[in-house]
């Protein structure tokens, strides 16, 4: 399903069909040659690969006005029963969620929430089918609400910020290799090729309630958002990945990397979805967290 243009208010659940994808562009306000405040370009697309005969990836997404706006992707596990309705339930779950919950609540506890949901739904379906028990699946969220970043994570689906030239993984892969990275007990290299390297320690479903990782940072005009499965970064380097996306809509870097992926014959299904920060934002002053130590890798970026 082709999605070439969008009305806010409505969104585009598990719509990223192999070669189909699902494209968001934000309404520009006016014809002036500055982009209007905050406007965006959004798309988002999952490919069978070259090996599967299934697709057990699923993405999908919400556009609520011109300057607010919510991309999913999601992994099912593979090996067990039930990894394609996984991943599908926590897309579709997640964005309706979050379509239907109070505005007031502001979109860091509406995005917790609706993932929070997503995983009580797999759960709840798991215990009353003993066929699919073992179902689970990876999320990855991120909801931009006026040129501020608000994500959700659980599993090893990623999200990187591309910025300058430079790209940066926002999230922490929860795989028993990547937890092994992080204290210093194997390298970098070692890790990517090791064969325990999506062996999950963390995934939405086997429990009522999951830990989902949360984070918060402003964009700036020009930032990029790249959110994807295994299948892609598995045979792209980070690198690689910037390099690919470069200054292309979002659509057509989604399809370049998909098509990258395949060309270096992924085993795996792939998922890409990218945002792009096309319209003005505040600058970059006194942040701190996240956004300060993004600050400091980056440079101001102020535009």
């Amino acid at each position: 399903m082709s999605l070439p243009s969008h009305d806010p208010g409505k969104s585009h659940p598990s719509g990223c069909s192999e070669a189909a994808p699902t494209t968001v562009r934000s309404p520009q306000e006016g014809t002036a040659a500055v982009p209007a405040a905050f406007t965006f370009d959004l798309a988002a697309l999952s490919d069978v690969g070259s090996e599967r005969s299934n697709n057990e990836d699923a993405c999908g997404s919400h556009v609520e006005s011109s300057v607010h706006a919510l991309v999913v992707v999601a992994d099912g596990v593979g090996g067990y029963e039930g990894g394609e309705l996984a991943s599908r339930t926590a897309v579709d779950v997640t964005l309706a969620t979050y379509r239907d919950s109070p505005v007031a609540w502001g979109a860091p506890k509406r995005l917790y929430r609706a993932v929070q949901q997503a995983n009580i739904e797999i759960y709840d379906r798991a215990i009353v089918v003993p066929e699919l028990r073992h179902m689970a699946t990876t999320i990855v969220a991120a909801a931009v609400d006026r040129g501020v970043l608000y994500a959700a994570h659980v599993g090893d689906s990623r999200l990187y910020l591309i910025r300058d030239g430079r790209i940066r993984q926002l999230t922490k892969d929860h795989t028993i290799v990547a937890e092994r990275a992080r204290l210093g007990l194997i390298g970098r290299e070692r890790a990517r090729e090791h064969p325990e390297r999506s062996t999950l320690t963390r995934s939405v479903g086997p429990e009522l309630i999951v830990a989902i990782d949360k984070l918060t940072t402003t964009l700036v005009q020009g930032d990029t958002l790249v959110l994807c499965t295994d299948g892609l970064y598995n045979v792209l380097g980070d690198e690689q990945l910037q390099s690919l996306v470069g200054d292309l809509g979002a659509e057509a870097a989604c399809r370049a990397l998909i098509d990258a992926a395949n060309a270096r014959g992924t085993i795996d299904n792939i998922t890409a979805g990218v945002f792009r920060m096309t319209g003005t934002t505040p600058p970059l002053e006194n942040v701190g967290g996240l956004r300060g130590r993004l600050r400091k890798l980056f440079g101001s970026s102020r535009r």
